[in-house]
């Protein structure tokens, strides 16, 4: 060791900390920098079934910039209440984000993300060229649709399902020439036994009062 270094091993010989550093040193987070991909989620929500809610609901997403793909809105088997079913989508942390600003909403009384599986429909009105009925009606059967209205140059078709079903059905009607398409967006529920929104008394139409807001295990 020269006069004024210092014991100890050199730069190279030093053991270095794990982990990426910012220039001041400090350890960076993985999990705060990682990039997560968007993804879809279908959030019900149990709200007060009052003027304003969906106008309060929809004005949080517009400021947050939620990216919505749908949202509908429908009485219950309580008329106090109203049910919100609302699909973003979003990364992860979006998700998360999304739900804990829900919740803060006064006249939101409960918020869950649905899993997978849960029960998800949606109701599209197609307005197609007439100039084929029976190829259209063949079309409509194939998808178990409902003809509302049939006319020398127009038919009206109706059919219900998940996206998947509803995309493939529209596609196959624009071989015909569409002229308008209405859908509705998805409603679901949750599977089975497992309540959609947590209420203190099972199979019971939920009141304000039984309606607990703490999320149901996933």
């Amino acid at each position: 060791m020269t006069k004024g270094e210092l014991p100890g091993p050199g730069p190279d010989e030093r053991m270095h900390p794990e982990g990426r550093r910012n220039s001041q040193g400090i350890r960076i987070d993985p999990e705060t920098t990682a990039e997560h991909p968007p993804r879809r989620a279908v959030l019900s929500a149990l709200v007060k079934h009052e003027p304003g809610v969906l106008a309060e609901v929809s004005g949080l997403f517009s400021r947050r910039q939620f990216n919505i793909e749908s949202l509908t809105v429908g009485t219950t088997v309580d008329d106090d209440l109203a049910r919100m079913t609302i699909v973003i989508e979003e990364p992860r942390p979006g998700v998360d984000q999304a739900k804990k600003q829900l919740e803060k909403l006064i006249p939101v009384i409960s918020v869950r993300e649905l899993d997978h599986d849960a029960v998800q429909r949606e109701l599209v009105i197609v307005k197609v060229n007439g100039r084929e009925p029976d190829k259209v009606n063949a079309i409509t059967d194939m998808y178990d649709g409902q003809t509302l209205d049939a006319g020398p140059r127009t038919i009206t078709i109706e059919i219900t399902g998940n996206e998947q079903k509803i995309d493939d059905a529209i596609d196959a009607y624009d071989q015909f020439g569409i002229r308008e398409v209405a859908r509705t967006g998805y409603a679901a529920i949750a599977r089975g036994e497992a309540p959609t929104a947590q209420v203190s008394r099972p199979n019971q139409a939920p009141t304000e009062a039984q309606v607990e807001t703490e999320e149901a295990d996933d």
